[in-house]
């Protein structure tokens, strides 16, 4: 198994909780809650920056982001081990439905909701 996959990751993820005994803390809701957490720290090193600032960030900015978008992803990868979810097809379906959502001749340099189009 390549080490890159989300697969790897996600049997990464849980032998560590396993080696730990914290499966019993990893219920759905309580990854989901976490998930949240971890989302609204993603969000704190972009706070009162400006749209040009949030493009050009600091290094040591750009390796909080970094952290963080590791937490979520860790998260959501164990949310996904837990709900039994393959989260890259899922991923690929949500693309799909979006692509017949948003068709470009539609969409295309507009940011406005499907229903809206």
């Amino acid at each position: 198994m390549h080490p890159d996959t989300l697969l790897a990751l996600s049997k990464r993820l849980a032998d560590f909780a396993q080696e730990r005994d914290w499966a019993q803390f990893h219920s759905p809701k309580n990854l989901a809650s976490a998930l949240v957490v971890e989302a609204g720290e993603l969000l704190e090193p972009f706070q009162w920056l400006t749209e040009a600032q949030s493009r050009s960030l600091s290094s040591e900015q750009l390796a909080a982001v970094t952290d963080e978008m590791a937490d979520v992803l860790l998260y959501l990868v164990q949310l996904a081990n837990a709900l039994q979810v393959d989260l890259p097809k899922a991923a690929h379906e949500k693309v799909t439905r979006n692509e017949q959502r948003y068709p470009v001749e539609k969409a295309k340099g507009r940011s406005t909701k499907h229903d809206a189009l």
